[in-house]
């Protein structure tokens, strides 16, 4: 990426700038997350612009946008940070019993809703002195999770966790937990005196859409049996469909163990599906590069155990108060 004439010249705080501006999108923010001012980072950005001879970031109203050389970029100048800061961590091992260190999560809500708190509950544990930050991440209608993926690449998250197994061979894949879909409602709803198929149908449904697109995948496998359903409401995230629908008499396809862990708190039942639904596997991703950071593998790796340690209480939950 530089020749010897350039590295001659090259700082490595440039490509820590780079890294933080391509991963917030945004001077501002990256200048906060470097405890630098906005004309410092934009100093810095027209010193890269000249030492890799492009652009890289184009403004824009709500920020800026990297240019094609930028995302080109963006993989090997992360591989070229995770190996310096491996060398340099060398000298003081990872402790998760000392470590002060801040790790960002992607994943969508209903997920995150699912991980989070058993994760905290060990991390208290273990690691008292480790934070988290949670980014919501969603799938885009052409690309499904790629766009996660794309963050993920350019060390916007650490690791994120996503319902797919499509995942590139240069990340690491972790299996966290397999899921299942439920039909969610009110308590005392009519419709769990008779949940056929046809009367499903009869329903008024709610959908999860950060978009507000009506369609989900249930439509597609009910279209397989000649049916179709009335979207009576979207709503952008899960916690915000358990809300309406304790409330109401709208009905939701939500996922079985986000359902098992919070939907006693909000007055919810769930039923299985009248029709056949699709599982999905859970996994964490980070790039496989990343994990030579002894601190991000650690991370790594206790993702699963807390899921296992939250599928006991929902079980648990379950037993002490049936949900369907």
């Amino acid at each position: 990426m530089l020749n010897e004439i350039d590295l001659s010249r090259a700082d490595l705080n440039l490509l820590v700038l780079f890294e933080t501006v391509i991963g917030e999108r945004h001077v501002g923010r990256a200048a906060m997350r470097l405890n630098l001012s906005p004309s410092a980072v934009s100093h810095g950005l027209g010193r890269l612009r000249q030492l890799l001879n492009d652009p890289l970031f184009l403004r824009t109203p709500k920020g800026v946008v990297p240019t094609t050389r930028a995302m080109e970029l963006a993989e090997p100048i992360a591989d070229i940070l995770v190996r310096v800061r491996n060398v340099v961590s060398t000298a003081e091992p990872f402790d998760p019993a000392t470590s002060t260190r801040r790790f960002t999560i992607g994943a969508p809500d209903g997920v995150s809703a699912v991980v989070v708190h058993p994760l905290l509950a060990e991390l208290e544990r273990i690691a008292p002195r480790i934070d988290i930050g949670v980014r919501q991440i969603l799938p885009t209608p052409s690309r499904v999770w790629l766009a996660a993926i794309a963050d993920l690449e350019a060390r916007g998250m650490d690791i994120v966790l996503v319902p797919s197994d499509d995942i590139p061979p240069r990340f690491e894949k972790r299996l966290i937990y397999e899921e299942s879909f439920v039909i969610a409602m009110r308590a005392g709803h009519p419709f769990a005196a008779d949940p056929t198929i046809e009367r499903y149908c009869e329903m008024r449904h709610l959908v999860v859409s950060e978009s507000g697109d009506p369609h989900g995948f249930v439509d597609e496998h009910l279209a397989k049996q000649g049916c179709t359903r009335r979207i009576a409401l979207t709503v952008p995230n899960f916690m915000f469909a358990l809300a309406v629908i304790a409330e109401t008499d709208l009905i939701s396809a939500l996922p079985k163990r986000f359902v098992a862990m919070h939907a006693a708190r909000f007055g919810v039942q769930s039923l299985d599906a009248p029709l056949p639904l699709p599982d999905f596997r859970l996994n964490a991703v980070a790039p496989k590069v990343a994990m030579l950071d002894a601190g991000l593998a650690w991370l790594f790796c206790m993702l699963g155990k807390p899921a296992e340690s939250g599928q006991k209480n929902a079980a648990a939950g379950r037993q002490q108060r049936p949900l369907s």
